[in-house]
């Protein structure tokens, strides 16, 4: 299966479809001159770094220019150089077989892990400066044109250099690349291909539904340089273009398949490129070539083939333009200039003459021809020509106006109308004029017409000669895919989105410039330098790569001033960061005792840093120890002298470092001002105000006293005492204490002091709202006394009603007469008589209820009974006699409700007689 990058078909530039070569010839390193001579060296000798070859001498530059580079003996010597670069090569691995293991497990992955040491670096730097050094020895080379093809070369050695501008990564050496032949950027195979793809889709969505069918270019990511479809690349090559899947070898430019370049130089010369396969366009032709000067004077001379044409600095002599003078410039390339000079020139009518340039005799004046014309009648209207004025406009046959009818008359009549119809197209290029044959242009078309808006949605009818443009805005999106057209009656045109587009490029520093598009936006064109610490050495890196770029090693000696004490440090070269610390001994004077420090330098100590991160649990891993670097003082003389304390409380011996007054750390123990505490702090320096005081008298050093008052309060004060610790007696408490009153409703402040000091009675009254109290009594009525401590007096004077046991007689009575059971109602004769006729009433349903359940038990019986002996004949019922019922037994369902509703009447208006 092959991989991603090679499922695109076609390809150009550096993965241009062509056909595989040869693998490289051996594993020696081929340096090729500039002026063509080739020798080999060994791989030991060269260094990794010798890819591209170094410089022959001079003579066998001159010698190789003369010669062709194919011949008859190209494969023997091919052959040979194999055998032999092979042999040295295996003597070179025995040797370094520990750097080439190394190599080999890294794989070679990336350039920007190569860590190189010093020498390496410097072997390789002279090994390429050799290679582009006989370029511009000789003959005045082009500087600037090999500027760009050693850059390339630099760029593809150090470490991070080569980065692809799509994804903003490395390239590394066992990655797929592809390089572009206008600006030979290199970005990778799947980052190109699928740049690619999307160029290709976006334009088709803007022109074509039809995607795959036409052939749309896609442009390069940096220089824009347009590229067919068939050219999208497929195939991973070499820079050179003649090794498919060139081989990772340490010793050659990554991605180069180590043969000679052989490209044609541009512009084309004739020769080829001699440099070994790589990177970056091909230097300037330095084949030797004899030339002559730009005018052919000097005598030719040999010269590189980039730089054949010259001047030899001698006046040109050619004839200019004007005929009359010579070039006086110098010797130069191409047409002479214009003649400088200035004369005395006549113009095309001849009527006037002025001085003006010499490299421009024909000129015309602002005057009028005015010469008779062969009519004889007018004159030459024309402004200053050349050759005759021609016939008169106005001879020979002419139309009418109209164009419909033709006249011969003289020059000096005018042309009548016809009277015809005009008939001409007026300007709507609808309707034709309807006035009769005139002279002059045709009036306005002021025919009404229905008109469409130039958009379509709307219509109106107006004058044929005005346009009619509606106010509708057009709501479709412009190329970008991002704004509305919004453009007023819009035919679908639209135009071309004009905002920026603004978004931030992939470098993360710039936004694109560009017109508001679709699609990504092209990388960022700008490049950085980073640059070592003292700036004498930088690499160039494009915009972005920056901040994962490492800053290139510098050999210049580190110029920073010591950072300690001394007046000079140890030599170093050019970093980063601080300079290492010092290990010269301090010799610093202690200022109190005037010894030197004999300990190493100690401004720059490395000591651990205190205040870290904690883990926040046993699943964090704890983080390694972080140290600072700091300036340490120089540690204490511990010479002992003996000292008294502060409080005079004993006398110790102190090391040098320490002499003068201590604390012995005792607690002080001087009674305060407040004759309740004594002095807490710790051994200390006491004045003594007074020689007439005591010792343990406390002075201003001591602590105040901040202590509050602890002394007993009053009974039922529970305030603190407002002044702070101090002697004698507390004053009276005059805060506000909020109270409860006896019904335990209304809050009351009072003074702390009249509570404290107030008898039971006092208390009482304090304590009292003044309302009345909110207490419910036993009989439920609320209690008439004011606001009072204790239980409610039971005196209640409420009048409620009293009835007797039938409820039919009512009395209001006094409530505490009530509940004292002094007074109670009894039924009267009424009452007991309504009582015997409700019985009476009762005892005859409870009678007729038992009758009628001894009727239904009978003829329950009669049925069960009949069931039983089956049907009784005919004969037999006539004999039987039928019973009569009563008039109670067929009515007394009707009988009894109507009853109890008229003994119920009949009570309830005895009750309210009674009331």
């Amino acid at each position: 299966m092959e991989a991603s990058w090679r499922q695109v078909v076609g390809g150009r530039g550096r993965a241009r479809g062509r056909a595989t070569a040869a693998p490289s010839s051996g594993n020696g390193i081929y340096l090729r001159g500039a002026g063509g001579g080739r020798e080999k060296r060994s791989v030991g000798a060269a260094g990794p770094g010798a890819s591209l070859g170094g410089t022959a001498t001079a003579a066998a530059a001159g010698s190789s220019a003369r010669r062709s580079p194919a011949g008859s003996e190209a494969p023997q010597t091919s052959v040979a150089s194999e055998l032999m670069s092979q042999k040295k090569f295996e003597e070179i691995k025995k040797a370094n077989q520990a750097a080439a293991k190394k190599l080999v497990e890294e794989h070679f992955s990336s350039s920007s892990e190569e860590e190189g040491d010093e020498d390496l670096e410097g072997k390789r730097g002279k090994i390429v400066a050799n290679t582009f050094i006989t370029y511009t020895t000789q003959t005045d080379g082009d500087v600037r044109e090999l500027e760009r093809t050693k850059q390339y070369v630099n760029e593809a050695f150090q470490a991070g250099a080569m980065t692809c501008l799509i994804c903003i990564a490395s390239v590394k050496r066992n990655q797929a690349v592809w390089s572009c032949s206008g600006c030979f950027c290199i970005f990778h195979m799947p980052c190109i291909q699928k740049w690619a793809k999307d160029s290709q889709f976006l334009v088709s969505s803007l022109t074509d539904d039809d995607f795959g069918k036409r052939d749309y270019p896609w442009p390069c990511p940096k220089c824009r340089f347009e590229y067919k479809r068939s050219d999208t690349p497929s195939r991973y090559y070499c820079y050179c273009g003649k090794v498919e899947d060139p081989p990772l070898d340490p010793w050659l430019v990554p991605h180069s398949c180590g043969q000679v370049c052989e490209r044609d130089f541009k512009p084309p010369c004739g020769h080829k490129c001699l440099l070994l396969c790589h990177p970056g366009p091909c230097p300037p032709c330095p084949k030797m070539v004899t030339t002559t000067c730009f005018c052919r004077k000097a005598k030719p001379i040999p010269r590189r083939c980039s730089a054949k044409e010259w001047s030899c600095q001698l006046p040109c002599g050619q004839k200019l333009l004007c005929g009359q003078h010579k070039c006086e410039n110098p010797c130069h390339a191409g047409s002479c200039p214009p003649c400088p000079r200035v004369s005395r020139q006549k113009c095309v009518c001849g009527k006037q003459m002025a001085e003006r340039s010499c490299a421009s005799p024909l000129w015309h004046c602002d005057q009028v021809c005015g010469k008779t014309l062969p009519c004889g009648n007018h004159t030459c209207e024309q402004i200053c020509h050349v050759g005759a004025c021609g016939e008169c406009p106005r001879s020979g046959k002419r139309f009418c106006p109209c164009q419909k009818s033709k006249f011969s008359l003289p020059c000096t009549e005018d042309v009548p109308t016809c009277g015809d119809s005009c008939d001409k197209v007026l300007e709507c290029g609808i309707h034709r004029c309807s006035q009769r044959c005139h002279r002059g242009p045709c009036e306005t078309c002021r025919q009404e017409v229905e008109k469409h808006c130039r958009c379509g949605k709307h219509t109106k009818r107006m004058p044929c000669h005005k346009s009619y443009l509606c106010e509708t805005k057009c709501v479709k999106m412009r190329d970008c895919q991002k704004h509305q057209c919004r453009r007023k009656c819009c035919p679908g045109n639209c135009p071309p989105c004009d905002q920026n587009c603004g978004r931030t490029l992939g470098c993360r520093n710039h936004k694109c410039p560009s017109v508001c598009h679709r699609g990504s936006c092209y990388p960022c064109p700008e490049t950085v330098d980073v640059k070592c610490n003292c700036g004498h050495t930088k690499v160039t890196v494009p915009c972005g790569r920056e901040r994962t770029t490492r800053p290139p090693k510098c050999k210049e000696q580190c110029s920073r001033p010591p950072t300690c004490h001394h007046t000079s440090q140890e030599k170093h070269r050019c970093h980063f960061g601080s300079c290492p610390p010092c290990h010269q001994p301090c010799q610093k004077v202690l200022e109190k005792c005037g010894h030197l420090c004999p300990v190493p330098c100690h401004d720059q100590a490395l000591i651990k840093q205190t205040g870290r991160h904690q883990p926040t649990g046993p699943w964090e891993q704890p983080s390694e120890p972080a140290f600072i670097q700091t300036a340490l003082p120089c540690p204490p003389c511990q010479v002992p002298i003996p000292m008294e304390c502060l409080g005079k409380h004993e006398v110790s011996p102190l090391p040098c470092h320490a002499v003068g007054p201590y604390s012995c750390k005792r607690m002080c123990g001087r009674t305060l001002d407040c004759q309740n505490h004594t002095c807490k702090k710790e051994c200390h320096k006491v004045t003594e105000i007074d020689s007439c005081t005591t010792k343990n008298k406390a002075g201003p050093e001591c602590l105040q006293c901040e202590e509050g008052c602890s002394k007993s309060r009053p009974p039922g004060c529970p305030h603190p005492c407002v002044l702070p610790c101090h002697p004698g007696e507390c004053p009276p408490c005059v805060q506000m204490l909020r109270i409860k009153c006896h019904c335990k409703i209304t809050s009351l402040y009072v003074e702390c002091r009249k509570i404290t000091t107030a008898d039971v009675n006092e208390k009482n009254l304090l304590s009292c709202c003044k309302n009345q109290c909110p207490k419910e009594l036993p009989c439920g009525h609320r209690c008439k006394e004011m606001c009072h401590p204790g239980e409610c007096p039971f005196n209640c004077n409420q009048k409620v009603k009293l009835r007797c046991p039938c409820k039919r007689i009512k009395k209001e009575l006094q409530c505490s007469k009530v509940r004292e059971n002094q007074i109670s109602i009894e039924c009267d004769a009424t009452c007991k008589e309504m009582k015997r006729k409700a019985s009476e009433i009762k005892e005859a349903e409870a009678k007729a209820a038992l009758e009628e359940e001894k009727r239904r038990q009978q003829a329950e019986l009669e049925a069960f009974e009949n069931r039983l002996k089956g049907r009784r004949k005919k004969n037999r019922k006539r004999d039987e006699v039928a019973v009569e019922l009563t008039l109670w037994q067929k009515y007394k369902y009707y009988l009894l409700p109507v009853c109890a509703v008229v003994v119920l009447v009949f009570a309830w208006c005895i009750a309210h007689d009674g009331d």
